[in-house]
């Protein structure tokens, strides 16, 4: 499943943060609203990686008939492939829940500026500001890689 479509499964009981007038960015409200958001979207990750799992176990067969083993070694491969994402992709919440506990979440990693709660809440990970993010982007195109 694409990452995108994944991230859309991933916040169907998303409610957006809404922070109140003079608020202070990345108080302890807007701690707990990303680390519960996080959370969700961990445990979401972990349970499809066990149906995963499970599928794997139960749809094993040994076809006869090559064409029908290589689509399912290439449906399993595809799978795998997926889950390999989703896997990177739950060590990078892991991360983020640790800059959550250190104090350091929200900031940019490049310039040091708030990200943004609305860009936080489509890339909880997100560790750049748009800005950085795009200039990024930018480099690496000329770059190549």
């Amino acid at each position: 499943m694409p990452e995108s479509n994944q991230q859309l499964e991933t916040h169907q009981d998303f409610v957006p943060y809404q922070p109140a007038e003079g608020e202070e960015y990345m108080n302890d409200d807007q701690l707990a609203h990303f680390r519960q958001l996080l959370l969700n979207w961990k445990q979401e990750l972990m349970e499809e990686v066990d149906r995963t799992v499970q599928h794997l176990k139960e749809d094993a067969s040994n076809f006869a008939d090559p064409a029908d083993r290589a689509t399912q070694e290439e449906e399993f491969s595809l799978e795998l492939r997926t889950r390999d994402r989703e896997r990177k992709l739950i060590k990078k919440i892991n991360e983020t829940l640790e800059k959550i506990d250190e104090g350091d979440y929200g900031f940019c990693d490049a310039c040091g500026i708030d990200i943004g709660i609305r860009r936080l809440e489509a890339r909880p990970t997100a560790t750049l500001c748009v800005d950085c993010k795009s200039l990024a982007e930018i480099k690496e195109k000329q770059i190549g890689g």
